[in-house]
């Protein structure tokens, strides 16, 4: 990258806990944002509530349980215009939305997709936990041996990124049984807590993925105010 993208901020924070649909909605001011000239960074963490969601290439074979069956675990259905195909988000898997402007020195989607991954395995690695990117379409995320512990789904809009990735820390993971994760059919998942017997903080490990984003996109980490995701897209 030249010296032009490594100067530009990377305003981040940690929001709690969203709708699927609140995410999007947020995800959707941002990018209003900076489309229409900002030059900084963005990088939402947040959890969602129990969602379902059906990327552009999901069949609705791939969801598994009937309607009954998902309204008694509470796990909502969204479709949703990033990659991919059918994922589950909910409560301890932190989910990341970078909103970077790939135009016109970033215009790499391989390469922004490799960043992600090594994002996340170098997050990973702070926990002791050996992680590795999908280097083939259908492994696209982040792998624990033969094991998944992150997703990826990305959309562009005029070069502007939103989605992004989703990092198992304490999910409950028996939800995963529902869909065949990323048409997986065979796929295990996997979580920082099943690795490794703990359960870190979310906004702990948002912390650490937020350093590691700065390092390996060569942006300047900013903290966005408290009560941001009401303000996030007129604050800049």
């Amino acid at each position: 990258m030249n010296k032009a993208a490594s100067a530009r901020p990377l305003k981040w924070a940690f929001l709690g806990r969203l709708s699927y649909g609140e995410g999007v909605a947020l995800q959707e001011r941002v990018r209003a944002a900076v489309q229409a000239g900002s030059e900084v960074d963005h990088l939402l963490m947040l959890e969602h509530s129990p969602v379902y969601t059906l990327g552009r290439s999901a069949r609705r074979d791939d969801l598994l349980l009937d309607d009954v069956a998902r309204q008694n675990l509470g796990i909502d259905v969204e479709e949703s215009d990033r990659g991919g195909q059918v994922t589950y988000h909910g409560p301890g898997q932190l989910v990341g939305y970078p909103i970077l402007n790939l135009n016109p020195d970033r215009r790499d989607v391989r390469r922004y997709v490799r960043h992600l991954q090594t994002v996340l395995v170098r997050t990973l690695a702070s926990y002791g936990i050996e992680g590795r990117g999908g280097a083939e379409t259908a492994e696209i995320g982040v792998w624990v041996g033969s094991a998944k512990i992150a997703s990826i789904g990305i959309h562009l809009s005029r070069w502007v990124t939103t989605h992004g990735f989703a990092l198992n820390v304490a999910t409950d993971l028996a939800h995963f049984d529902g869909i065949v994760p990323c048409g997986l059919e065979s796929v295990r998942m996997t979580s920082i807590a099943l690795e490794k017997g703990i359960s870190p903080g979310l906004e702990d490990v948002a912390r650490v993925c937020a350093r590691e984003f700065a390092a390996v996109f060569q942006t300047t980490l900013e903290s966005a105010a408290a009560g941001v995701a009401s303000s996030w897209a007129s604050a800049g």
